[in-house]
């Protein structure tokens, strides 16, 4: 059990003593400590680790010396984040009486006559090809018509089928040796004179 007193005053803003109104005591009780658990309650430990923990000794660890690793931030990091502050302050900073006054000027450019009849006729075509009704179109039978060559063209082609087979079968063996003879005559003395007068 614990006792609590209450004191209720009255104040008034010419003095900083109230008059005591109402004093009040009252006894609570103490909420009571929750009950440790039953021994068979408790989670049971395997014995050799139960012996382990009950042998051990703390001279026998060694001496360990604790680092502490603080990485610091690079130059470039430092540089960048500088500059990310002088950004941030200039644009808190910013005096924006420097700024002219400007009229926003709305550009919507409407299609003219030309392309409003062009998309339509597209739209036309498309809607056309796409709701096209099947039902309407007559059955037809396809013919494969096969023109073949007739016998001047037939004969033609013989003719020039034995002219390259006379070509690659030529026996060279049956021509004859001949001997190739230059000729290149020089002009004459008149000719030569007759070339200076004139």
């Amino acid at each position: 059990m614990y006792d609590i007193l209450i004191l209720i005053t009255n104040e008034t803003s010419s003095s900083s003593k109230g008059k005591l109104l109402k004093k009040i005591e009252m006894s609570c009780p103490v909420p009571a400590a929750p009950a440790p658990p039953a021994l068979k309650d408790l989670p049971k430990v395997a014995g050799d680790l139960k012996s382990e923990l009950e042998g051990f000794k703390s001279s026998k660890l060694k001496n360990a010396d604790t680092q502490e690793k603080i990485v610091l931030p690079s130059a470039e990091d430092v540089a960048a984040e500088k500059t990310e502050k002088a950004l941030i302050a200039g644009i808190e900073h910013f005096d924006t009486s420097k700024l002219k006054h400007t009229e926003t000027q709305e550009k919507n450019p409407l299609p003219d006559k030309e392309v409003v009849l062009q998309e339509r006729t597209h739209q036309t075509l498309l809607s056309g090809v796409e709701h096209f009704d099947k039902t309407t179109m007559k059955h037809t039978t396809t013919t494969e018509k096969v023109v073949l060559p007739d016998k001047t063209v037939i004969e033609q082609e013989k003719g020039q089928r034995n002219l390259i087979s006379g070509i690659e079968n030529f026996d060279s063996s049956k021509l004859k040796h001949a001997e190739t003879q230059e000729k290149n005559p020089l002009p004459t003395k008149e000719i030569i004179d007759q070339e200076k007068k004139a």
